[in-house]
């Protein structure tokens, strides 16, 4: 019986599991796109590349589209149940809502592991390549694109423009060519009536056909008639003529993986705790050596051995008062300031003016410093918050398990009505901390344990809630319960607004008599 019973909640759990994942990565896919739309328009990029680019974005998004997947499918399963009594029934025979959740929490529990598997060994590769896929579309020139009464200068050292275009016949009129390719000037100009372009089917050579036009060409240097200053032009008349220029500027170029592996994106659970751990290590020591080169070279100076009256040595601190004292006077070395009273009002100016410029420098130091560490710890904070991310991704898929199936057993509906806006309302909610956990992390500003693990740390006491309130077959989404509950409130107000109003009214009637 048990099997029979296994076997059939999950035949009903991993429908919607998987067309709610579908559905929720193509969603991601499709916010990817908006982002990333003006990096793909008008570049020529094929069908392939761009296919590539969107199954390595859709990989890169799988962690985040699983645990709303999660989230959906158990709503709808358990809401399906509860809508057509079969958890009624079940619950009829003796059989504990946890006992018809025991299949489905096995399988999320693996689910789980298997979320974090992806986003352990297999997300690192996808993101590798998505991200060097994405730079080699980004370093893409653009598609030549000629627009009329605009010069073109896509194509190294030529100027290309038209005055009209006729796209039914493929043909363009008013053609003026400036050649630059001699860095010189505009020493060559083609004009013509009209002509056509056309690019060849390997897309390496554009090759524009010339029809009633001239060229000109400034002579050079060595045949130019010097005495007379005339500067003599060389021009060509056509009936036609063929150009052709090469296109390898548009081929699209894959760069080298290796430049992108060491990122924290790139990287493993181990790897990135090895990699925290180094520049943690490399920071503190960074931040040991300013604190001990700064209390030698601002704050103390350095020691200096001086004489005294007694012929003694003694070791004074090199500041700005002392620099200026008289050794004979550091016998009575008690009070800087009576020392400072001692000098005239220029030494004073002096002193001041040195110590201030010390102080300047010393705040220099300090806040570049402080920049510098803080940059450090923005960089270990990325690859912490990477580390616990391929965690927290997956422990979600478990936690919204404990959230869907419960709260689908109480709200007895299936389908994507009510179990999708109930579904979404509580990934936004998570959703929403994770991003704001994550960047209080990226800044420094709280422990990222409480701002990565926050979400979770919320989350569980509300399934565990959920859970209960589900066994104890508990009305808390019951619309029914609700209207009773306010129309009892309501009927008590009316009830206590007319006692009053009666109230009145036999005062009135007792005033009268």
């Amino acid at each position: 019986m048990f099997k029979k019973l296994d076997l059939l909640i999950f035949k009903s759990f991993i429908g919607p599991l998987v067309i709610t994942f579908i559905v929720a990565l193509f969603v991601l896919v499709m916010q990817f796109l908006w982002l990333y739309v003006d990096e793909l328009i008008g570049k020529g990029l094929s069908i392939w590349i761009i296919a590539k680019l969107l199954f390595y974005a859709s990989a890169h998004l799988v962690p985040t589209a699983l645990p709303l997947s999660v989230l959906l499918a158990s709503v709808m399963t358990f809401g399906n149940l509860g809508e057509h009594f079969e958890l009624t029934a079940i619950k009829a025979a003796g059989i504990s809502l946890q006992r018809i959740m025991f299949p489905l929490i096995i399988f999320s529990g693996l689910l789980s592991y298997a979320a974090f598997y992806f986003a352990n060994n297999l997300q690192p590769k996808s993101n590798l390549k998505f991200y060097t896929l994405l730079y080699d579309v980004k370093q893409q020139h653009p598609a030549l694109d000629i627009r009329e009464g605009i010069f073109n200068n896509d194509i190294e050292g030529y100027s290309i423009k038209i005055g009209d275009k006729h796209s039914n016949i493929n043909m363009m009129y008013d053609f003026m060519i400036y050649d630059h390719t001699s860095k010189t000037g505009n020493n060559i100009v083609t004009i013509a009536d009209s002509g056509t372009i056309r690019i060849t089917d390997d897309s390496r050579n554009m090759i524009i056909n010339l029809y009633n036009g001239t060229r000109y060409e400034e002579m050079s240097e060595d045949v130019k008639e010097l005495k007379s200053r005339h500067f003599p032009a060389l021009e060509e008349q056509f009936g036609e003529q063929v150009i052709i220029f090469r296109l390898d500027w548009l081929d699209f170029k894959e760069s080298d993986e290796s430049l992108f592996k060491h990122n924290y994106q790139m990287l493993n659970a181990w790897q990135l705790g090895d990699v925290a751990d180094s520049l943690t290590i490399k920071s503190n020591e960074r931040n040991k050596y300013f604190i001990d080169n700064f209390q030698k070279t601002k704050v103390f100076k350095n020691e200096l051995k001086i004489s005294t009256k007694d012929d003694t040595l003694k070791y004074g601190k090199r500041d700005s008062i002392l620099q200026n004292l008289d050794y004979n006077k550091l016998v009575v070395m008690t009070n800087l300031d009576s020392l400072f009273n001692e000098f005239k009002k220029d030494k004073k100016k002096e002193i001041i003016s040195e110590a201030l410029l010390n102080a300047q420098s010393a705040q220099t130091d300090i806040v570049r410093a402080k920049e510098d560490l803080l940059q450090r710890n923005k960089w270990i904070a990325k690859h912490e918050i990477a580390l616990h991310k391929k965690f927290t991704y997956a422990i979600a898929c478990f936690i919204f398990f404990f959230i869907g199936a419960p709260l689908g057993a109480i709200i007895r509906k299936g389908g994507f009505g009510l179990p999708i806006i109930v579904s979404v309302l509580f990934f936004m909610f998570y959703y929403i901390m994770s991003m704001t956990g994550e960047k209080f992390a990226r800044e420094v500003v709280w422990n990222f344990i409480i701002d990565l693990w926050g979400p979770s740390f919320v989350l569980l006491p509300i399934g565990v809630f959920l859970t209960y309130k589900a066994t104890t077959d508990s009305s808390l989404l019951n619309l029914e319960t609700y209207s009773e509950f306010f129309k009892k409130i309501f009927s008590k107000i009316k009830n206590l607004l007319v006692s009053k109003k009666n109230e009145k009214l036999n005062e009135n009637t007792d005033i009268k008599q």
